[in-house]
C-alpha cells in the first residue's frame, strides 16, 4: 500500500482519533502526577507540559505537519514513557519499603535469640534489607533504574566464580531475597497469651504472620510479588 502523503486531506475521524489519544495521554499524566508527585507546583508544571506537548501534536496534525499516523506514534511513544517511569517509581517505592521490613525482621531475629540465629537467618535478612533500601531509594532519588547495591554485586561476583554470569547472580540474589522474605512470614513467634512454667512449648508459638496486620500483609505481599515478578523476568530474559 503506497504511503500516505501529508498533502492528503486530514479526516474528520482521523483528527478526532488523534484528539482523542491526546487527551487520553493528558488524563494519563494527570494520574501519574497525582500519585508521585506531592509538590502543588511541580505538579502543576508537570501537567502542563504534558497538555502543551499533546497539544502540538494534534496541532502538527491539524497543519500537515505530520500524518495522523505519524500524531499517534508520537502520543503512544510519550504515553509508554509515562507508563515505563510510573511502574519503575512504583516498583522502587515498594523495594525501599520492602527492605526496610527485612531490615528489622533481621534486627528482630538477631535480638529475639539473643544472637544464636543471627549468622544463620538475621544477618542474611539485615544484609538484603539494607542492599534493598539503598538501591531503591537511591533509584528513586536519582531517577535510575540501574542502581546495583554491595550485596548484589557479591552475588555477581560469585557467579562468575562458579562460570556463570551476571544474569545468574541476579536471579541468586533475587531467590535467595524472596525465600528470606518468605521465611520471615512463617518463622515461630510467641503468641499474645503464652505463658511459661518452665519452657515455653511448640503450642506456644505460631507463624509471624497471624500477628502482622492486614496493611503489613497487604505491604509485604506486594513486595514479595515484586521479587517474584523481577525474578521471572530474569529467568525469561
Amino acid at each position: 500500500m503506497e504511503k500516505r502523503s501529508r498533502s492528503d486531506k486530514l479526516s474528520s475521524s482521523e483528527f478526532w482519533e488523534v484528539s482523542h489519544a491526546a487527551a487520553r495521554l493528558t488524563e494519563y499524566a494527570c494520574a501519574v502526577s497525582a500519585r508521585h508527585l506531592k509538590d502543588s507546583w511541580t505538579r502543576m508544571q508537570f501537567n502542563r507540559e504534558l497538555a502543551y506537548y499533546a497539544k502540538r501534536v494534534v496541532e502538527d496534525v491539524y497543519e500537515k505537519q505530520l500524518t495522523p499516523q505519524e500524531g499517534l506514534h508520537k502520543l503512544a511513544r510519550e504515553r509508554a514513557n509515562l507508563e515505563t517511569e510510573n511502574s519503575r517509581i512504583l516498583v522502587q517505592t515498594l523495594g525501599t519499603f520492602g527492605g526496610a521490613g527485612q531490615v528489622l525482621a533481621g534486627a528482630g531475629i538477631c535480638y529475639g535469640s539473643a544472637g544464636l540465629l543471627c549468622a544463620f537467618a538475621g544477618a542474611p535478612l539485615l544484609a538484603h534489607g539494607a542492599n534493598n533500601v539503598y538501591e531503591n531509594a537511591r533509584g528513586l532519588y536519582e531517577g535510575r533504574g540501574d542502581v546495583q547495591g554491595p550485596v548484589r554485586k557479591v552475588y555477581h561476583r560469585a557467579s562468575k566464580v562458579v562460570g556463570f554470569d551476571q544474569r545468574e547472580g541476579n536471579m541468586a540474589y533475587l531467590a535467595s531475597d524472596l525465600m528470606l522474605s518468605i521465611g520471615v512470614l512463617f518463622r515461630p513467634v510467641l503468641r499474645a497469651d503464652a505463658w511459661r512454667l518452665f519452657n515455653y512449648l511448640r503450642a506456644d508459638k505460631e507463624a509471624a504472620v497471624r500477628q502482622m496486620g492486614a496493611g503489613a500483609i497487604i505491604m509485604e505481599g506486594a513486595a514479595d510479588s515484586n521479587t517474584g515478578y523481577q525474578l521471572y523476568k530474569e529467568y525469561r530474559e
